[in-house]
């Protein structure tokens, strides 16, 4: 095989792969209503449901999170406390969001890479970040593109697409809802 065969094939490949990937584009939600707003949602008590699928579809985790949700000064904190039926993972992350002057969000938490960064679109909200991923005891730096959406003032639906290589290797689905005050 010739050096330029080798290099069509890798182009062509890219595009077959680039193929597999989400494309989801926040301007289609800007006028859909109901408006997600993260502040409002993440204020109390919110449970979420979720599973974790490999790229063949299968289950690898299935989890429970209880995220107690408050604002310190101007500083939304959510505290996720995870509990596994399949799989395992981090038993807690804590989540430091911060609204900048321009409206979008800036945020950290121990196992995420960097910073995350969050703009909203109307009924929808857009997170990105990288995250240290431990798979099998090893650890990989994978990209996260998380996307919320509103159904109402209590419940959402998050999925989030897990990327190496900008190559999609797991796709995470979260029903999320607010709990009533106690």
């Amino acid at each position: 095989m010739t050096l330029l065969t080798r290099f069509l094939l890798i182009i062509a490949l890219g595009f077959i792969l680039s193929g597999c990937s989400s494309s989801i584009k926040g301007d289609d939600y800007k006028n859909v209503t109901p408006e997600f707003d993260l502040e409002t949602f993440f204020d109390g008590k919110v449970t979420a449901w979720g599973v974790v699928q490999d790229r063949s579809g299968a289950v690898v985790q299935r989890f429970i999170v209880d995220i107690d949700a408050y604002k310190e000064d101007d500083v939304l904190i959510l505290d996720e406390t995870f509990e596994y039926g399949v799989g395992d993972g981090p038993e807690k992350r804590i989540w430091k969001l911060t609204k900048n002057a321009d409206g979008t969000y800036t945020g950290t938490a121990g196992d995420i890479a960097g910073g995350a960064t969050g703009v909203s679109h109307g009924n929808a909200f857009n997170f990105v970040y990288e995250m240290d991923l431990d798979v099998g005891g090893s650890t990989y730096r994978v990209n996260f593109d998380d996307w919320f959406w509103a159904f109402d003032e209590n419940t959402m639906m998050n999925r989030s697409y897990i990327k190496k290589f900008g190559i999609t290797f797991a796709e995470v689905s979260i029903f999320m809802q607010k709990q009533p005050a106690e």
